[in-house]
């Protein structure tokens, strides 16, 4: 799969997901730069009648939005990417396994977007500030309607696009959330097809990851630690999505996803590197909790 190259019929699509791919690392670094206000924003709490702290709280925290709101658009972008890729991995006659045999490229492609999906979510848990930032700003704006304050930003980010950049950073996985959203979707608004051709290409992925993650003779191949943190959060979005999108989840004996090999697989490698994911599984799945889930499977993530 490394070196997979689209072939004719698949690069439209794959133009058009390589356009948002392109701008991921830029959008990770922008997410692991993001140093909080939350200085200015204390000071001027502590000193409400001081204006200069007013306005050098305000003026740290206005271009952090404007920041913000490039990773949640970016999400957007994400999500249509995401999209169609799935109509192109889906569509009859084809199944699954052939379309991932046959569309190589868009199989990497929607593997590089889940482990981007993982990396957005990993950094973006470690950093309170944002939403802290971003109700002080939310806070401030309210409050300044009524001092008519020059408030240029509001061009950039409406009152609209504020609640939803809300409500999207109140997301313990905001890219995760987006993504799992985006396969219902796609599934309710294609109800001529088959819900396996969807879940099918999810769990098959997630068994290849698997294979290759408990195989020795693959892990030596691997030639560094990233693409061992490849296999584990591409597997890791797949049994996400898959948990979103199959009604009985992941998680029941009559899943395709053999999670616990897959929970195995990841309580093998340093806890440092899986942290995250095991939070992931734990915190954005949907059916962990259901009576159906095995007890040694629930448990193994408590």
């Amino acid at each position: 799969l490394a070196n997979a190259q689209p072939t004719d019929c698949e690069r439209d699509v794959w133009n058009q997901v390589n356009a948002v791919l392109q701008d991921s690392e830029s959008i990770l670094s922008g997410l692991q730069a993001y140093k909080g206000a939350g200085q200015e924003i204390r000071e001027a709490i502590q000193n409400p009648n001081d204006m200069i702290l007013q306005e050098r709280a305000w003026n740290s925290v206005c271009p952090l939005v404007i920041r913000l709101k490039k990773l949640y658009s970016f999400s957007l972008r994400l999500e249509r990417a995401l999209q169609s890729l799935l109509e192109s991995l889906t569509c009859p006659p084809y199944t699954p396994t052939q379309h991932l045999e046959k569309e190589q490229a868009l199989a990497k492609q929607f593997a590089e977007i889940l482990h981007f999906t993982l990396r957005f979510d990993e950094l973006k848990m470690r950093i309170p500030a944002i939403q802290n930032d971003f109700s002080y700003y939310r806070r401030t704006i309210s409050r300044n309607r009524i001092n008519n304050m020059n408030l240029d930003i509001e061009r950039e980010v409406n009152n609209e696009m504020a609640n939803r950049m809300s409500l999207f950073y109140a997301e313990a996985t905001p890219m995760l959330k987006t993504l799992s959203t985006a396969t219902t979707n796609f599934v309710t608004e294609n109800k001529t097809l088959p819900l396996e051709n969807t879940t099918d290409v999810l769990s098959t992925m997630a068994s290849v990851c698997k294979v290759m993650l408990e195989t020795p003779d693959y892990t030596c191949r691997f030639n560094s630690e990233d693409t061992l943190l490849f296999c584990m959060r591409v597997m890791v979005g797949v049994i996400i999505l898959y948990d979103h999108v199959h009604p009985n989840g992941a998680f029941n004996k009559s899943s395709k996803i053999d999670m616990k090999g897959c929970i195995k697989v990841l309580k093998e490698q340093p806890a440092d590197n899986v942290e995250g994911l095991l939070n992931a599984l734990k915190f954005t799945t949907k059916h962990l909790h259901d009576e159906s889930t095995p007890k040694n499977i629930r448990s193994m993530l408590q």
